[in-house]
């Protein structure tokens, strides 16, 4: 059976940054109060003029040129989002339309903040069953536009981006595909813990809920991930999780047991940015030379909907 891997990243934030200190003068907070609670120091928020899909097509646009291809080898694109302002054209179909592809089948996948490692997925399966054989994988969000700038419990947590993978088939997969076996699911009945809901949409969610969810349900459920890659924690060489907040990913990257990774905590820099947050932190510790080409690597997406979608892939 052909397998599939990732064979290069891209990522792209906005310009502008906004610091703590900055928020404190917007709402009641401080540095102090942000950092100790949640990580962050700043965040990156896209202006009107920089809507989801041009960030989208900046991060792919980068990843195509980093796998030496153009937008036209691509046969699949998926968008990974749930910040489109719009409910057609799909993202995937703006971004196709913006890079000049030719006639690639367009799929997006709202997910929220597991939607990356979902798409992921979605193109491993589509390129094992034959019918894509090179895919665009996008996550791209722009939480800026859902977030209610008054409230502080989440105002604060929040920033915009993108980041692609370029993925292919891989005839040569053998027994350790380049990307492997997804674990996934949801809790239906915890589903309101996070909300992006009205009109405007805002994004609110039950913050105590999620912190006990995730730190107490999903590092055995991450665990289980690397039993499926055939690999166990402490021959990871990078943990990327959903950079939700950094007192989440650390007790849950401890949990899990990978003692010798690289844990990717773009959160402090970059804030939450929901669908985007996984592809964007991988592809800085590749551009960084964190992590080598060929190593494994756990990317574990959690969050909206309380879904989550985790796999081993090989580092491109």
């Amino acid at each position: 059976m052909t397998g599939s891997r990732v064979v290069a990243l891209g990522h792209y934030q906005p310009a502008k940054v906004l610091t703590n200190q900055d928020l404190a003068g917007m709402v009641d907070t401080s540095d102090e109060w942000i950092t100790s609670r949640v990580g962050i120091r700043t965040r990156h928020v896209g202006g009107p003029d920089e809507p989801v899909d041009e960030m989208a097509a900046h991060a792919a646009a980068k990843a195509l040129a980093a796998a030496g291809m153009q937008a036209s080898d691509i046969d699949l694109v998926l968008v990974a989002t749930s910040t489109a302002e719009h409910r057609s054209p799909s993202m995937s179909a703006r971004v196709a339309a913006r890079l000049g592809m030719r006639s690639p089948a367009v799929m997006d996948i709202n997910v929220v903040c597991s939607g990356f490692t979902h798409a992921l997925a979605t193109a491993d399966h589509t390129i094992r069953a034959g019918a894509a054989t090179r895919a665009l994988v996008i996550g791209a969000d722009k939480m800026g536009d859902i977030v209610d700038w008054t409230d502080r419990s989440t105002c604060v947590l929040m920033g915009d981006g993108a980041g692609a993978a370029v993925v292919t088939a891989d005839t040569g997969a053998g027994d350790r595909p380049g990307i492997g076996p997804v674990l996934w699911g949801s809790v239906p009945e915890m589903g309101n813990a996070v909300r992006i809901e009205g009109t405007p949409p805002r994004f609110a969610q039950e913050g105590q809920a999620v912190y006990r969810w995730a730190t107490t349900q999903l590092p055995p459920i991450a665990r289980t991930v690397c039993e499926r890659a055939g690999i166990v924690p402490e021959d990871l060489a990078a943990v990327v999780l959903h950079q939700a907040n950094l007192r989440i990913i650390e007790p849950v990257a401890r949990k899990i047991g990978a003692v010798n990774a690289v844990i990717a905590k773009d959160v402090i820099d970059s804030g939450n940015t929901s669908a985007a947050s996984i592809p964007m932190a991988l592809s800085k510790l590749v551009e960084r030379g964190e992590v080598v080409s060929g190593a494994p690597v756990l990317l574990f997406g959690f969050g909206g909907n309380l879904s989550y979608a985790g796999q081993v892939i090989s580092c491109p």
